[in-house]
This record gives C-alpha cells, sequence and structure tokens, in this order.
C-alpha cells in the first residue's frame, strides 16, 4: 500500500462520491481519480429517517466499486457518512452491510465536523485570502455554512435543508404544482433568518460554493448566458445568471420538460429546481452578489485532514490535535466548574493508561478519547449536579463545538465521560449495547482509568503528584507520588473505592498505595 496515497469516500444522501490523491510539497492535491454514482440514500421528506434498503444495496455496490479502484492505486482508503446516514434510525443497516461486502469501514461525521472538513477542501482549490469568506456546500438532506478567515474556521452551521429533503417535502417526484414553489420560498426564507443574522452580522469579502447543485447551477447559469466553459474550476455565479436559471428551472414543471436545459446533469433533473431556489434564497438571506464555484468539498477535506493526522500533530497540551484540543478545551472552559481538577484527574488517568498499556493494549486512538473524556467528564454539572454524568455524556454527544472526532468518536468519548462514576457499564444501558464487543472492552477500560484518576484528585488540592503502575500476572500494583507534606488519605480511600471498575476490565486485583518517603 502506498502511505502517500488517500482514496477519499464521501456517502451523501444523493451520491456516493471518490477522490483518490496524494500531496505534493508545495502545492494542491495530486488527484489521480474521481468517480460519482447516484444512489439516493436519504429519502422521505423532512425526516429522513429510515434508509431504503434498496438503495443500501446500490451504496454498497458503488463502495465496493470504489474501493477496487483505490486499491488499484495501492491506496489507504478513508469513508464517510454525512447527512442520510447521521440522521437515519437503523444506520447500522448500512454500516455493517458495507462493511461486511467491501471492508470498508464507514465513518459517520457529525454537521459540525462536516463543515469544518467541507471548508478545508473548498479552500484549497480557491483562493479565499485572509480576508473572511463564506463557504456553501448544498447536499441532498443537509447544506453546511462556513465563515472562515485564511484557513481557520470562525463560524459553521450545519442546516437540515437539502435538495432531496425539499423535493419530497414540496415537490413530490420533482413535479412543481401550483403554489408550490411559494410554499418552498416561503419556508426556506423562515428557516434560515436567525442562521442568517449570524452570518451577516460578521460579514464576509468572497462567496464560494462546492457541491454537486452549485456545480450544475453555475454550468447553467454561464451556457443559459451564452458562455462555453470547459471546467466550472473557479466559475463565476452573479445573482443575476442565478436569477435566470430559477425562472428558467420553475417555468418547467416536469423532469422531462427539464432535461433539454443546456448544462443541466440529467440525473438532478427532479431535484434541480429545489436546490436552485435554496441558493437562491441563500443569495438572498446572506447579502451575496456573487460566488466562486471551488471543485473542492468534503472528500478532498477528508484527504487533507487525513495527510495532516498522519504528520504526528502533537504540538498542542495533553497531546490532542490542535484542532481537537481547542475544541476540547473550549467547551471544558464554557462548562467545567473546576478546570484545574478535571486537567489533573485526566493528567493522572493518562499516566496510568501508559503504565499498563503492556495489558490493555489499547493505542493513540484510545488514549485521545480518554483525555478528551477526562477534561469533559463534570460538564454535566451546568445542568445540574444530580446525575451529572448522564448530562455530560448529553452534553458531549450533542455538542457542535467539538471539531475533528467523527460521530463513532464523539460516542465513545461521551460514553467514558458517563461512566466516571456512579453505575459501571451494562448491557441494559442501551448506548453501551450498542457498541461492538471491542469497544465496549474500551470503555471499561477507559472509564476505569478515568475513575481512579478523578479519586486521586477528590480533595482538588493535586496532593498527589503522579502514579506508578507495576504490573503481574495477578496484580495490578499502582503506586503514588504525593506532595511533601499533603495528608493523602481522602485520595487514597477514593481511589480505592473507585478500583473495582478498572479490575474487572484489565482482569486483574488492583492495590493502590503511597509510595514509601526515601
Amino acid at each position: 500500500m502506498n502511505e502517500q496515497t488517500i482514496a477519499a469516500i464521501d456517502v451523501g444522501t444523493n451520491s456516493v462520491h471518490l477522490v483518490v490523491a496524494r500531496p505534493t510539497p508545495h502545492g494542491p492535491l495530486d488527484i489521480l481519480a474521481r468517480e460519482k454514482v447516484s444512489v439516493r440514500l436519504g429519502s422521505g421528506g423532512s425526516d429522513m429517517k429510515q434508509l431504503d434498503p434498496a438503495a443500501v444495496e446500490r451504496a454498497v455496490e458503488a463502495i465496493g466499486y470504489f474501493a477496487g479502484i483505490a486499491a488499484a492505486y495501492g491506496a489507504h482508503t478513508v469513508a464517510v457518512a454525512t447527512s442520510a446516514v447521521r440522521e437515519s434510525e437503523n444506520p447500522g443497516l448500512f454500516l455493517d452491510a458495507v462493511r461486511e461486502a467491501t471492508g470498508v469501514v464507514v465513518d459517520v461525521i457529525p454537521g459540525a465536523e462536516e463543515a469544518r472538513l467541507i471548508h478545508l477542501g473548498a479552500i484549497s482549490a480557491v483562493p479565499a485570502g485572509p480576508t473572511n469568506h463564506l463557504i456553501i456546500d448544498i447536499g441532498g438532506g443537509s447544506t453546511e455554512l462556513i465563515l472562515g478567515s485564511g484557513t481557520e474556521p470562525i463560524l459553521t452551521r450545519s442546516l437540515k435543508l437539502g435538495h432531496v429533503r425539499l423535493t419530497d417535502r414540496f415537490l413530490p417526484g420533482g413535479v412543481i404544482e401550483d403554489g408550490a414553489v411559494k410554499k418552498l420560498r416561503k419556508y426556506l426564507k423562515s428557516f434560515l433568518a436567525p442562521t442568517a443574522a449570524e452570518f451577516v452580522a460578521i460579514g464576509h469579502d468572497t462567496a464560494i460554493g462546492c457541491s454537486g447543485t452549485i456545480e450544475n447551477v453555475a454550468a447553467i447559469a454561464a451556457r443559459l448566458g451564452g458562455h462555453k466553459i470547459r471546467t466550472i474550476d473557479n466559475l463565476v455565479l452573479t445573482r443575476d445568471g442565478l436569477e435566470a436559471v430559477v425562472d428558467d428551472l420553475v417555468s418547467r414543471h416536469r423532469p422531462a420538460d427539464r432535461e433539454p436545459v443546456p448544462g443541466l446533469d440529467p440525473a438532478r433533473a427532479d431535484v434541480i429546481v429545489a436546490g436552485a431556489v435554496l441558493l437562491r434564497q441563500l443569495f438572498k438571506s446572506l447579502e451575496i452578489s456573487e460566488m466562486i464555484v471551488s471543485p473542492n468539498a468534503l472528500r478532498e477535506g477528508v484527504v487533507l485532514d487525513h495527510v495532516s493526522r498522519r504528520a504526528g500533530d502533537t504540538r498542542a497540551l495533553h497531546h490532542l490535535s490542535d484542532l481537537r484540543h481547542r475544541s476540547v478545551m473550549g467547551v471544558a472552559e464554557r462548562y467545567e466548574e473546576d478546570l484545574t481538577h478535571a486537567e489533573h484527574a485526566t493528567d493522572l488517568a493518562l499516566q496510568l493508561f501508559d503504565r499498563t498499556a503492556v495489558i490493555h493494549d489499547l493505542g493513540e486512538a484510545e488514549r485521545q478519547v480518554l483525555e478528551a473524556a477526562g477534561l469533559l467528564h463534570n460538564v454535566g454539572r451546568f445542568i445540574a449536579h444530580a446525575a451529572h454524568h448522564k448530562h455530560s455524556y448529553y452534553l458531549i454527544r450533542h455538542s457542535e463545538q467539538l471539531l475533528g472526532f467523527t460521530e463513532h468518536e464523539l460516542e465513545m468519548v461521551a460514553l467514558v465521560a458517563r461512566y466516571h462514576r456512579k453505575s459501571a457499564p451494562r448491557s441494559s444501558h442501551a448506548e453501551f449495547a450498542r457498541l461492538s464487543a471491542p469497544d465496549r472492552r474500551t470503555v471499561k477500560v477507559l472509564a476505569g482509568l478515568l475513575r481512579v484518576g478523578i479519586g486521586l484528585d477528590r480533595s482538588y488540592r493535586r496532593a498527589v503528584t503522579a502514579a506508578r503502575a507495576d504490573i503481574d500476572d495477578e496484580q495490578v500494583r499502582i503506586t503514588l507520588d504525593v506532595e511533601p507534606g499533603a495528608d493523602a488519605e481522602l485520595e487514597l480511600y477514593a481511589a480505592r473505592e473507585r478500583s473495582p471498575l478498572l479490575a474487572d476490565a484489565l482482569g486483574r486485583a488492583v492495590s493502590i498505595d503511597v509510595a514509601e518517603e526515601p
């Protein structure tokens, strides 16, 4: 396998995309292959709760085909799924089918993470410059809005507005009935108003659009304007050009009537009206005069992000990536009552993670889950002290500020935080029961370590300065270094009381004692 070549698969609501690329030393990605297959994985109007088995079969077939292309290039494959899978009540139907049929593991990414990756990909193809830029990506199930400055996103929103979702709700089958477009426009104006106000208040200098809908609308606008185009890369879509496209499309009431439109992708004939009307309202609500089309989006962002992670960015405190660390600390600073305690307890848990690695056999990915969970374990107290461990799970799981994590990683972080106190993980707990057997063991190990780490700072005085562990076939002996003159009896008692979960997870008795003074 060529470790430098990445195959990114993007499983969207409308289509499954592939890009095979490799980084270059001082320039853009070297794109080796691009493929797209329309599968219509998402459907069902406003909720999109169920994945259609026939669509799942089409998507699995497409991913299998893409996996073969990736193998031909010797590429490392990274696959992500967005709105349709993210919102479905039966994601396992799809994820399990893909893994069993193709061997590809698909990560479901949260909306905020999708927006971040889109930003990363889009600005890799359009010179956004140091000023504020607005990026819009219209998908089948959701629309991502990103306001960035330089290479950093400063405001991201993922909205449940997509061309497939809106078509199903307002224009079933792509047919325009009397009054349907008016109802759609009224709905979009109301839906977009609160989010648009946030973005307009900050302002932007450049608008960038990506995704098939925007590319296709821009191509139609160019053809209607009498221009011949060889590529959509950096094509400019003006407000007047967009108005002309919308007027033309809404005058054609059936998909078959739209197929002759110059520049239109025939596969989009049924959903292009909803997409174009949505884009027109975005132009109005966000005060856009013109938009530059970027050929790069989510999948290129996935490649760039994966390349960055492989580079081993460990500069940040606690060794999380800069992005993950910033977002975790941002949430912790907002909700955590005593961040100093959370940091110290986390450090002690991480010391024990490193010292017991020989028996738990977990790696850097799991270490980062423990770290994030430790820093966030008490955020639930922001809601209520009673059952705050459950509130911590909820806040972590539903936060839009935790960037750089997949849905699965967020679930693991949330569960480890949830089990930092009270009941041990049980099969009767629905969220825990849904995990695979290896993931259930990982949660037990990490939560066990975190419980002991928290116990070792029970008085919030940082009396315990370090924790070591010696291991044999029957026992894990934890030895503590204590601040000279400090009384660590409460810490010793609390850590011992909290150790049974760790003992169960590691399959050994756990003893905890203070080191003898030299």
